[in-house]
């Protein structure tokens, strides 16, 4: 079924291409794109401007002098994407192997400049050997120049990196310094040092594919959020994911068309498993409220036991944060925490508001969490939801213990509203174990040990294991069938759509990196 999902949602990406970018989609579904033809397909049709065309390098060493081609290997310029203002560069490998040269490295610094002082997004399509050894320290000057851009736009307009080809030594620090990177599966690679240099000074044997490619990244670094099985599903990915986004920090994403109707949705009554220990996939909850089919996860490959992505609802964008039971029953680790901290940051940063579906156990203990600083690494999610000031809404299905609940957008971190289904489970832990904690005592005196301690699990749970007395404290807003979720959502972010929060004048806050 999802197979045919995604098949259909392909055709209809395709439907939307004009004649020229459905030629070149159609020659090349299975191989790699030209420079030119990655910008013919990712920009609307006949809106692409190029700037610097005549462009060559400026290096007369090593017989240089003789080797001069127009644009220098990066093709630059602007046009549209959804007759929305976009900045693009495109590396060209076919020309010194899409090397970075000074003057490839300005023709890339000014579409920067343009689109940070214009407010519009730029988008990097990537394909390039790295520096141009020729040009020894003007080339690594040519990628601090860029680097320093990327800073300076950052949270100021959207940055999109897609790697299409190679991207290796300093090239990989731009992509990580934009907001989102792509990669395609079977053409593009990513690392500082590459195999040759890891066999000489540790002795592994390793491929480039295995070492950086996309499945790497996506499932064990966390390094790219999408993959793309080609280019012109890449460039199909760079189109969609900006349709949630706004052109810069000042504006708001496009709103939909959508007529609100009754919103009801039966199919989340039944999601939830009798037993609260049994998991359910969260992503069935995401796409029983939210818009259909609106829903594109982020980072889906890794750290799997907290999704994220964005969504519309009821025509408007949203970002989700939900924690998974699926996997790890949903607690909050090392890797998961930054994940989630990053998203909810880039949301803040482009006005998305956010919705978190919470259903966590807490945190997962261990050597192994406490190690990798499971403290810090929390603690950024943690960081992350206070400092927002998009609007932001929880949903509590299910569990929300200790310190977790705290973390995940609680209403004492600055959440607008905080919802819970009846069953929702508030408490510092869970029955079990405060039981065993509270009547020790008494359990240990009784007759019947195990009996006595069933007794006492039924009595916290009776008093904690719900969220009525988080409600009675004003904790939660309100609880509320699972069916009506949609409809409850929909107007409460229409209530704080028109959210203003100032905050106190600093130069900036330091998050616990």
């Amino acid at each position: 079924m999802k197979e045919q999902k995604k098949i259909l949602e392909e055709k209809l990406a395709l439907s939307r291409l004009g004649g020229g970018e459905k030629r070149i989609a159609k020659q090349h579904e299975k191989g790699k794109l030209t420079a030119r033809e990655r910008i013919e397909l990712l920009l609307d049709e006949g809106t692409f401007e190029e700037i610097g065309g005549l462009v060559t390098h400026r290096t007369t060493d090593f017989g240089m002098e003789n080797q001069k081609f127009y644009g220098d290997g990066v093709v630059t310029g602007y046009g549209a994407v959804d007759n929305r203002l976009v900045y693009v560069f495109a590396q060209d490998f076919t020309v010194f192997g899409g090397s970075l040269s000074e003057t490839h490295a300005e023709k890339i610094c000014k579409i920067m400049d343009l689109a940070m002082n214009t407010g519009a997004p730029v988008i990097g399509l990537n394909d390039s050997g790295g520096a141009r050894i020729q040009e020894g320290v003007r080339s690594l000057g040519g990628y601090a120049d860029i680097f320093f851009r990327n800073v300076q736009a950052s949270g100021v307009i959207p940055q999109i990196s897609a790697i299409m080809g190679p991207c290796a030594g300093g090239a990989v620090y731009s992509p990580a310094m934009t907001d989102f990177t792509i990669m395609v599966e079977g053409s593009s690679y990513m690392f500082v040092t590459g195999p040759n240099v890891v066999k000489t000074v540790t002795n592994e044997e390793v491929s480039a594919e295995d070492l950086g490619g996309a499945s790497a990244h996506s499932t064990k670094s966390g390094v790219t959020h999408l993959t793309a099985q080609n280019d012109l599903d890449c460039i199909l990915k760079i189109k969609r994911l900006l349709s949630y986004l706004p052109q810069n920090c000042e504006e708001r994403p496009q709103n939909y068309d959508y007529d609100i109707g009754e919103e009801y949705r039966e199919q989340l009554e039944d999601i939830l498993p009798d037993s609260s220990n049994k998991p359910y996939d969260m992503k069935e909850v995401i796409h029983g409220i939210v818009d259909e089919g609106s829903f594109m996860e982020i980072h889906e490959n890794y750290a799997d036991n907290i999704v994220v992505g964005y969504a519309r609802l009821g025509g408007k964008s949203i970002g989700i944060v939900a924690n998974q039971p699926f996997s790890l029953a949903g607690v909050l680790d090392v890797e998961c925490s930054k994940k989630a901290a990053r998203f909810v940051r880039t949301c803040d940063c482009f006005n998305v508001p956010l919705l978190v579906l919470v259903d966590v156990p807490g945190f997962l203990p261990g050597t192994d969490q406490e190690w990798k600083a499971i403290i810090l690494n929390g603690a950024k999610l943690l960081y992350a939801f206070s400092e927002a000031t998009v609007p932001r809404i929880s949903l509590i299905t299910r569990k929300a213990y200790g310190g977790a609940y705290d973390v995940m957008n609680s209403k004492h971190i600055g959440a607008d509203f905080n919802f819970a289904w009846p069953t929702a489970e508030i408490a510092v832990m869970g029955a079990k174990g405060a039981s065993e904690i509270i009547f020790k005592k008494e359990i240990a005196q009784a007759e019947d040990k195990e009996a006595k301690l069933k007794e006492k699990e039924a009595e916290y749970a009776q008093l904690f294991a719900n969220p009525y007395s988080a409600s009675d404290r004003g904790f939660i807003d309100e609880i509320i069938e699972p069916g009506v979720t949609r409809r409850k959502l929909i107007k409460a972010f229409s209530a704080v759509q028109n959210k203003v929060v100032n905050r106190p004048k600093r130069k900036h806050g330091n998050i616990p990196l």
